[in-house]
């Protein structure tokens, strides 16, 4: 308020027209933002709620058919337990490879090493890389003929499977592709194992405490606000997988890759049941919303922050 009432003195304005235009000023600077969420975001999530609620080809008129959709999901749709299942097994998979090879990945790069910086961003450059060139590389590495994977398996006299078009291998290839990333997440590890005070090292080392102590009761704990973070990307990154089984694989074969997502893909724009569509959209929100959920509420017992008991 002093320092208000000195700015309006300054200005000769009164101190309650300083506030005003303040307040008019920042409503200004919100305002695109705000108009963005309207339009893109919050506009077609009410728009989708709508649209679940009915029957609409794109073509004719939506005609509003109640539960109906939603009925169907849960009762008659037999595909729906299957795209459930492939991408919960899936998440439940990949998350735990990527959460704990990032964290490994940062401890390793955290050192003192050559070329320490060069090597960071080798790693780091696939996270970045498109989506759709990802899938198409990946498409020669698991080509069960001449693909790179094979290849190599074959030099220890192991024969390579057809990965893409086997119900056995499909989904394994899935999850083996999902390390590819992993250099986003140990960027975010890196920083947070930067940011561990020497000094807890220093004391802990005096005690006798070896490095794999010190990594169990010092890092593990301080970076565990990091590891909450990449947890919850993770899972709802996971959680949507779309691209690389559009193009990879369609679904198949035998619909052993066909993730939720890729489903509402299918029913939106192929079959043209957009209420449908809609309908699963909110399946998978609320999905990832359930599992999210869960992890916060277990950070209390593994999560610690500076100056924090328990989490709390």
């Amino acid at each position: 308020m002093a320092v208000r009432a000195s700015i309006a003195s300054r200005l000769n304005l009164p101190a309650g027209r300083l506030a005003r235009r303040e307040a008019l000023v920042g409503v200004l600077l919100v305002m695109p933002w705000f108009v963005g969420f309207l339009i893109f975001l919050l506009g077609p999530m009410l728009v989708s709620v709508y649209l679940s609620f009915t029957d609409w080809d794109l073509l004719t008129p939506a005609k509003f058919v109640g539960l109906k959709n939603y009925r169907k999901m849960i009762f008659e749709d037999p595909l729906i337990k299957q795209a459930l299942k492939v991408t919960t097994i899936y998440a439940f998979s990949a998350v735990p490879l990527r959460v704990v090879g990032g964290l490994l990945l940062a401890v390793l790069l955290n050192q003192n090493i050559k070329l320490k910086s060069f090597i960071r961003t080798v790693f780091y450059l696939p996270s970045v890389v498109s989506g759709v060139a990802v899938a198409m590389l990946w498409l020669w590495i698991f080509n069960s003929d001449f693909g790179l994977l094979n290849l190599i398996l074959n030099l220890f006299g192991i024969p390579g499977p057809a990965w893409l078009s086997d119900t056995r291998y499909v989904l394994a290839a899935f999850v083996i592709m999902s390390l590819w990333g992993v250099g986003g997440s140990m960027v975010i590890y890196l920083a947070g194992l930067q940011g561990v005070p020497t000094d807890l090292y220093e004391a802990a080392e005096v005690d006798g405490a070896n490095s794999l102590t010190r990594f169990w009761y010092i890092t593990l704990p301080m970076i565990s606000p990091v590891i909450f973070f990449n947890l919850v990307m993770s899972i709802i990154a996971a959680l949507q997988i779309f691209n690389q089984a559009y193009i990879m694989t369609q679904g198949g074969p035998q619909n052993a890759s066909m993730f939720m997502m890729l489903y509402l893909y299918f029913n939106a724009f192929e079959y043209f049941k957009m209420g449908y569509a809609s309908a699963l959209a909110w399946l998978i929100f609320f999905y990832i919303l359930a599992l999210t959920l869960l992890v916060f509420r277990s950070s209390s017992h593994w999560v610690f922050y500076t100056g924090s008991v328990r989490g709390k």
